[in-house]
């Protein structure tokens, strides 16, 4: 009976141990938590929709859902929000000459 005894204290303290050592320390689980919120953060970015600013090969400016592809792709293109940004964006002096 003894021995039934050791063996489940065995165990018992096999499992205690394996999960203390396998457990995050605070800086783990902060570096999870912020790893999580930059994951969230860009896939809430991708999620949203988009449309794409470019200049094809003739020079005429095309604006589109999806990126330059096919013959056009490797092209600059600037990513735009189609939803404005609240209050007022002022690009420089207007009455500067």
């Amino acid at each position: 009976m003894r021995a039934g005894w050791a063996v489940v204290a065995g165990l018992a303290l096999g499992i205690g141990l394996a999960w203390w050592l396998a457990r995050d320390t605070p800086q783990q689980a902060q570096a999870k938590r912020e790893r999580a919120a930059q994951a969230a953060a860009a896939n809430a970015e991708d999620a949203r929709p988009a449309l794409y600013r470019w200049r094809d090969a003739a020079g005429v400016l095309q604006i589109t859902e999806q990126p330059p592809q096919g013959k056009d792709a490797g092209r600059k293109y600037e990513r735009i929000d189609p939803q404005p940004r609240p209050g007022i964006e002022v690009h420089g002096d207007r009455d500067a000459r």
